[in-house]
């Protein structure tokens, strides 16, 4: 795929160390050597060295030999990670022992080799739920400075080129907010407007979508995405915004300018930021399987460094795709 490939030429630039703490999965394996192999990010996998070296000459591997492998129950920094968790979670009254029952734990060790500055970034989800994943992440990374909600995108690629930015819109949020107030809401589309110029490469329009149009309804629902398109307008005057429309009125150019005569986004949208995780989620889904796009993601916004979760029915492609975003969100490139 074009996009994934000039992911993985950008990352070539600047090669970032990434993180894979489910080591010893069949798929994350397979990954892990077409990464090598590909040479646009270092691996590092966590998991005892001897079973992971066993299961490269299972699957006939030959790159593994060229990851970082660290063993969670014996390795040169645990003291030293045991330290730096006590320190971070002494407030919430962390122990010594409880957190040297976590330091060994693979999705802890992972990111705190990202706080400690021994990994950039983070790749995981193939065999744990979201909430596994982003539990140490919210605990020990954090979110960035002015950011309170960690939110999904979905990077869509539809096989036509006629909606959004040549047929790749971003979707936000599909993965991670169950039901944002219009600040947390507010955040979601400045932060999803980061990642549509810097991951994607394309300057975002942003459409707050509704089943309203500029005041057609009347509902509290309604309510919400316009105080969050306001919210927002205020949190980044650069951004290209504009809310509440619905879904046509956003992608449509006909009926942009009918619904909403004047606007600079409807009918030319490239960033739909919905209402809520139920819309954003079920959207993404029939898109993908209706219209035959390119689902890639979901892309964790709002951490304060890149971490990223996996679908457990996940592909070694999926994998391999995510590592090159998380790459480019580590280096800061496009």
């Amino acid at each position: 795929m074009e996009f994934i490939n000039k992911l993985k030429a950008k990352a070539q630039q600047d090669i970032k160390r990434i993180v894979l703490p489910e080591g010893l999965e069949e798929r994350t394996l397979k990954a892990a050597d077409t990464i090598i192999s590909e040479g646009f990010a270092e691996i590092i996998l966590i998991g005892n060295p001897e079973v992971i070296k066993e299961k490269a000459l299972q699957f006939n591997l030959g790159n593994i030999d060229k990851a970082t492998l660290v063993d969670p129950e014996n390795h040169d920094k645990k003291e030293e990670y045991i330290n730096l968790l006590v320190e971070l979670r002494k407030s919430k009254g962390l122990t010594r022992e409880q957190a040297e029952k976590l330091v060994v734990q693979p999705l802890y060790l992972s990111t705190l080799m990202i706080k400690n500055g021994d990994a950039d970034g983070e790749v995981a989800g193939a065999e744990n739920s979201t909430g596994d994943v982003l539990r140490p992440a919210f605990q020990i990374v954090k979110t960035l400075p002015g950011i309170k909600v960690v939110s999904g995108a979905f990077i869509m690629i539809l096989p036509t080129d006629e909606f959004g930015e040549n047929g790749m819109l971003v979707f936000a949020d599909g993965a991670v907010h169950p039901d944002p107030t219009a600040s947390e809401l507010a955040e979601i589309a400045v932060v999803t407007g980061r990642t549509t110029k810097s991951i994607v490469g394309i300057e975002p329009r942003v459409a707050m979508l509704s089943f309203s149009t500029k005041g057609s309804a009347k509902h509290a629902m309604v309510d919400k995405v316009v105080e969050a398109t306001r919210l927002a307008k205020e949190m980044d005057p650069n951004l290209k915004i504009d809310g509440e429309l619905q879904a046509d009125a956003a992608i449509v150019e006909a009926i942009g300018a009918k619904k909403a005569p004047g606007s600079e986004i409807a009918g030319k949208a490239n960033v739909l930021v919905f209402p809520n995780l139920e819309t954003g989620n079920i959207c993404y889904k029939l898109v993908q399987r209706m219209a035959h796009a390119e689902a890639i993601g979901p892309v964790l916004q709002g951490m304060a460094a890149p971490i990223n979760d996996l679908s457990r029915g996940c592909s070694v492609s999926d994998i391999v795709n995510l590592v090159a975003i998380t790459a480019n969100q580590a280096a800061g490139l496009v």
